[in-house]
Order: structure tokens, then sequence, then C-alpha cells
């Protein structure tokens, strides 16, 4: 979505990115995004809580009105009520899914990708 938002920004059509994965969308520089800590696929708020789900839209609209500047990014001091707990299988240490030479190749892959990226 990162990168459909800032293709249509350059065609003249505002966007306003609302998401997790903080990192991600700032990387992708898009020009306006609201920040809710939640787990992945809930970037509107929990199920069935409309008026955490109408907060997340109004300050999304408020953004795509009052934005000073591009890459603006607001963050929802919002809590997620069943806890952090979901944090604990999205950022581990090490890559659980994956076999050690799965691993080995990932880090080689990743390198190379550096190395390009500081070459150009």
């Amino acid at each position: 979505m990162s990168l459909v938002a800032r293709h249509l920004e350059e065609n003249g059509i505002p966007t306003v990115i609302i998401g997790a994965a903080r990192d991600i969308v700032e990387h992708c520089g898009v020009p306006r995004f609201v920040f809710v800590d939640f787990p992945l696929g809930s970037p509107c708020g929990e199920p069935f809580d409309t008026d955490m789900q109408r907060r997340i839209v109004n300050a999304s609209l408020d953004l795509l009105e009052t934005a000073d500047g591009p890459r603006t990014t607001v963050e929802m001091p919002l809590v997620w009520t069943k806890g952090e707990a979901w944090k604990d299988s999205v950022f581990t240490v090490d890559q659980p899914f994956l076999t050690e030479e799965q691993l080995k190749n990932w880090e080689v892959r990743k390198q190379r990708y550096r190395d390009q990226k500081s070459a150009e």
C-alpha cells in the first residue's frame, strides 16, 4: 500500500496510510501516515470497537487536511486491550521458521542487497 500511496500522490491524489509496521511504512516514504501499535491486519482498531475505529479514521481525515509537509506521521495514543503478547510472535531475535541453511542463504542475500545499495 505504501508504494501505491506514493504513486497516487505523484499523480495528484492525496493519501493517508493507516497501519502498523512503522519502520517499513516510513521507509517507503509515504506522505501521511497514522501509526497504530496494533497487530498486523488490525490497522483500524479492535473488532467491534466502533469508538476506537472512529477515532482512527477521524485522525486520518484530520491528517489529510492538516499535514505540514511530506512524510508526516501521527502516532495514535491507543492501546490494544488484549495486551502486548502479540508482539512476542512478531519481534523475535531469530528466524524460527527457517532451517539453519535457509537462514545462512537469507543472510547472504541480505548482505548482497546491502552491498548493491551502498554501491549506488
